[in-house]
């Protein structure tokens, strides 16, 4: 029989669900609503008939190693979501045990940006590698930490909040009550803030200034760029200054090998990559001078959050044996 994994990617909006072998060749996958479901019961036994079909129509004899989850506000020491804010089930949610339940498998529930640091150690460009660091720049700013070959969790499983860094004292509010956090700059929502800050600051023609505020996107930046706009240069740039710095900071107590980028604001690519390097290795301290790489991830898009927690499997059978 075939071993294969079961990686399931929780999103506040949309689940997506898929079973990937040793090799990380995904071999079936598919998506559900998230917010559909008013008890995380329901949940639950819905994506579990979701999966359990599709393992059916592969048409072969396979073997379930076990199930990795990613998701928001997860601890990897108890197995549960702890006061998630994007979903719409409160309070402390025994979900490993849930799925467990399901499928008489071990489950490894983790957050989402963990999940992408193994899948990239698996999978991705960071194959072989030891120390590095997994950014994620999506709605929000994820982190996940290698050190050794190993995730940090901390003592209590919410280690590495690299999004909740202060970067600008004072600075902007963030949705967990503090200022000046790197997420409120470097996530989406805060190179779309950066850009209505420079639009009202100049009377320069720009193409964002056709797109209502609350439409602009990443995308739509990214395009500006393409197209030469010196707002959205700006953007960028200052995007990469508060991130960069923030990564010198960073690379000052882990010393990894490589740092790498994820999530829509790192698919701008070089319009984020050059100024993030050039101002982190400005800031760095001496002895950590060129010698980490800012790499963009190697997973692939539609497939990475599937890879990503199926990876976590993997993982954590090699740990075992």
């Amino acid at each position: 029989m075939t071993p294969i994994a079961i990686g399931i990617d929780i999103g506040g909006t949309n689940t997506k669900y898929g079973i990937v072998d040793r090799e990380g060749n995904v071999l079936a996958k598919h998506s559900i609503s998230t917010r559909q479901f008013e008890s995380v019961e329901e949940y639950v036994l819905s994506v579990s008939n979701a999966v359990k079909a599709l393992i059916a129509d592969l048409g072969q004899e396979v073997e379930v190693s076990g199930i990795g989850i990613g998701a928001p506000n997860a601890n990897y020491f108890t197995g549960k979501i702890e006061y998630a804010p994007n979903l719409r089930w409160k309070g402390i949610i025994p979900l490993a045990d849930l799925f467990e339940a399901q499928f008489k498998a071990k489950v490894t529930l983790t957050n989402d940006a963990n999940a992408a640091a193994i899948g990239e150690m698996m999978y991705g460009a960071a194959k072989g590698m030891k120390n590095f660091i997994m950014i994620t720049l999506g709605t929000g700013v994820g982190s996940g930490f290698v050190v050794n070959g190993d995730l940090i969790y901390g003592h209590d499983g919410f280690a590495g909040e690299f999004g909740h860094v202060c970067a600008v004292r004072g600075g902007r509010l963030c949705t967990c009550g503090r200022r000046g956090c790197v997420e409120t700059y470097a996530a989406a929502r805060g190179l779309v803030l950066t850009v209505q800050e420079e639009l009202a600051a100049s009377d320069g023609a720009s193409p964002m200034r056709h797109i209502l505020p609350e439409n602009l996107t990443p995308k739509d930046i990214f395009e500006a760029a393409e197209a030469g706009d010196p707002i959205a240069h700006r953007a960028f740039d200052y995007t990469g200054k508060i991130l960069g710095e923030a990564l010198a900071n960073v690379v000052a107590i882990t010393s990894p090998q490589a740092i790498f980028l994820f999530g829509g604001v790192a698919r701008a690519g070089k319009w984020i990559l050059e100024p993030t390097k050039r101002y982190m290795e400005a800031d760095l301290l001496g002895i950590f001078k060129n010698k980490v790489e800012l790499i963009p991830s190697k997973l692939p898009g539609s497939e990475a959050a599937i890879l990503g927690a199926s990876a976590l499997v993997w993982k954590e059978k090699e740990n075992i044996s």
